[in-house]
């Protein structure tokens, strides 16, 4: 156990309180709903807690954002509460990717180069700068969701004092971004992502599929995913991964990468 969150367990419920607030949006409730749940063992059990919180007083209404920023690492997560099943829903994961690209695009500076992974990876100048996480209230990608919840974690400074030792790993302020500052990043992400979901609902899956396919470096390369190594072909309409094996295409829904809910 951190000493922060042995802190936020022994703390006085109104100065807990204002401790756990910043890790909800303008939601001060769910933070005093997550109290309930102390003493937290981990950060897993803190952020279940919240999830619950959400999921009991809010039903799970589409919109609400949650996001908490230190020092080191951004986190903002989306919850949704779907209307058409998950398999046809788990878009909303490369559309959200999207949204973010629209968003930091438009703040960091012009020679800052964002792409996106099949498997919800986030690529800022060619190096792994965080990812794209998703959970929901069911499996079954027939079934109609209560609740879809999407989040990304974006690491602001290395993890370590030798990043040179990973090449392959980033973070956003070694790569010029020092200027954009986190708060504002999240409010464009949601922004941007809330533009597209209108738009997916509204049917311009071909806009979004383009728009996705431009900014993924994968597609046309030896891969392994869930598994299986192949070239990867592309994606079907739900952005199923078609992943070329020999003779035989494998089609990896994107409801493969959901983690399991708490």
């Amino acid at each position: 156990m951190t000493p922060a969150l042995s802190c936020l367990n022994t703390a006085p419920r109104a100065d807990a309180l204002a401790m756990i607030a910043p890790l909800a949006e303008r939601s001060p409730w769910v933070a005093e709903a997550a109290l309930d749940a102390r003493p937290y063992e981990n950060d897993e059990a803190l952020a279940r807690a919240l999830v619950e919180a959400i999921r009991a007083l809010m039903g799970c209404d589409a919109g609400l954002v949650a996001w908490r920023i230190t020092a080191g690492r951004l986190e903002a997560a989306l919850v949704l509460a779907p209307e058409v099943p998950l398999g046809k829903a788990m878009a909303i994961l490369p559309l959200l990717g999207v949204g973010f690209q629209n968003a930091l695009g438009v703040m960091a500076p012009p020679e800052v180069a964002v792409h996106l992974g099949w498997d919800g990876g986030i690529r800022v100048n060619g190096a792994a700068c965080g990812r794209f996480r998703c959970m929901a209230s069911t499996g079954d990608p027939a079934a109609v969701p209560d609740w879809l919840a999407i989040g990304f974690s974006l690491p602001l400074i290395p993890d370590s004092d030798r990043p040179g030792d990973r090449p392959d790993q980033t973070s956003l302020y070694a790569e010029g971004c020092a200027d954009v500052a986190p708060a504002a990043l999240i409010e464009a992400w949601a922004r941007h992502s809330l533009s597209w979901i209108n738009r997916w609902e509204s049917g311009e899956t071909r806009a979004l599929h383009a728009d996705w396919r431009a900014l993924v470096q994968e597609i046309g390369e030896e891969v392994v995913q869930d598994g299986i190594g192949g070239t990867f072909l592309g994606v079907d309409e739900d952005f199923g991964m078609l992943l070329r094996d020999g003779d035989t295409t494998h089609l990896i829904p994107l409801t493969t990468l959901l983690e399991p809910a708490p």
